[in-house]
């Protein structure tokens, strides 16, 4: 039986983050295929991380910079080993490659550090993004691991796209895995509360993600009240995991400014809901929550940057503007348009069958997967850059975590 090693930088918790859903994704794919898994973490537990055991899966603490690792991978001898994260393969990746060596090294992404990071700090500057913000220490460690792996999830087709045109990367080194959505049935739009039975926005986001505490106060300080000006009696609801003090401190109920916090049912949100209002103004990756909108039936307005890489040639399921009065006065005719909402709400349901269909990606992974263990040694030779990095990261961040480890055994004696 093949098995297949997790590394994750947290324990998923798909209730919580769009990252949390991904990694579940992937997992049930791999499930679906009847691999064993284990779901190894250097995290703490959270108090709402899933119960992998449930679901069959082997669950285990490990340690950075602890050579007991090593001895665990010798042990069980893995088909593949899977970093959550490019930090993760940072830490753990030379200890595969050594003890696991002829393991396939598979690094999901889960969207691309450095171009959100680069955004973000050219946002915070308030101007537009420049080819060097993207030469930065994070994009030559992000790009390094990606080096370094065998294949690497990409969710989105424009940082594919990027890491292709602008830095060089082979194509055979990358794979374009969206979120992945189970077939819908043609009528699953008749199921769901009607524009009339529906009322009011609404915002959910785990607000550990800069990009949506940044989306809530501007909503609060922009936008919404623009849009309470000429809808007085709508209310925008804040939801999401994680919801600190400082986020709590912006509701104001007389303005319809509601912050709810974490929710157990999204769905049921969604589909009480008349439009998500999300403007991101910078971030990476596919924004789960407007796919979370989509199979709910729930029409949306965001940015450029909120959309991006989800409905490719297809028309939004909602609106898309960038500036304060364009984003309110396409918040309000959508939400008065009877026609128009139902018109957005059939696109996103055409954009979840035509690019997020979990079949279609499915079997293009595993036959990638198949012809990697089939052709790993040929693969891998075609990757000379890969083949250098992995060398030097061997000859120093594998003797700075040696040094850790003896600092750390010596303190612990000294404290006995």
């Amino acid at each position: 039986m093949k098995n297949l090693l997790i590394i994750g930088y947290l324990w998923p918790e798909p209730a919580s983050s769009a990252a949390g859903s991904r990694m579940m994704q992937l997992i049930d794919l791999f499930r679906e295929k009847d691999w064993e898994i284990t779901y190894a973490s250097p995290a703490s537990n959270q108090e709402f991380s899933i119960n992998l055991a449930e679901l069959g899966i082997e669950k285990k603490q490990i340690k950075t910079n602890d050579s007991s690792f090593d001895e665990y991978l010798k042990a069980e001898s893995f088909t593949a080993v899977m970093f959550d994260r490019f930090m993760m393969e940072e830490q753990f990746g030379w200890r595969v490659s050594e003890n696991c060596p002829n393991a396939i090294r598979i690094l999901d992404t889960e969207d691309l550090h450095f171009f959100r990071k680069a955004r973000y700090e050219a946002f915070k500057q308030g101007r537009s993004l420049k080819k060097t913000d993207l030469h930065s220490d994070e994009a030559r460690r992000e790009i390094a691991s990606i080096l370094r792996c065998d294949l690497s999830l990409i969710i989105s087709e424009a940082e594919t796209q990027l890491l292709i045109e602008k830095f060089n990367i082979q194509p055979s080194l990358l794979r374009y895995i969206p979120f992945l959505v189970e077939e819908q049935p043609e009528d699953k739009l008749a199921e769901f509360p009607t524009f009339q039975q529906r009322n009011d926005f609404m915002f959910i986001g785990n607000f550990l993600h800069a990009p949506n505490w940044d989306a809530v106060l501007y909503l609060k300080n922009n936008i919404w009240p623009l849009v309470k000006k000429q809808l007085p009696k709508a209310k925008l609801h804040i939801y999401g995991a994680y919801t600190t003090e400082k986020v709590k401190q912006l509701e104001n109920k007389k303005e319809g400014f509601l912050v709810e916090g974490r929710v157990n049912n999204a769905a049921e949100k969604f589909q009480q809901t008349r439009i998500l209002l999300a403007p991101l103004r910078f971030g990476a990756g596919i924004k789960g929550k407007f796919i979370e909108a989509m199979i709910n039936g729930t029409p949306s307005v965001t940015t450029t940057i909120g959309a991006e890489g989800i409905c490719g040639i297809n028309p939004w399921n909602g609106e898309i503007a960038n500036d304060d009065k364009t984003i309110a006065e396409a918040a309000v005719t959508l939400y008065k348009n009877e026609k128009r909402w139902t018109k957005a709400q059939q696109f996103g349901t055409r954009i979840l069958q035509n690019r997020f269909q979990k079949a279609t990606f499915k079997n293009l992974l595993f036959e990638e997967i198949q012809y990697l263990e089939e052709n790993l040694e040929t693969h891998r030779s075609k990757n000379f850059m890969g083949s250098m990095l992995m060398h030097h990261t061997l000859k120093s961040t594998k003797y700075m975590a040696l040094w850790i480890e003896a600092k750390n055994k010596l303190a612990n004696q000294k404290n006995d």
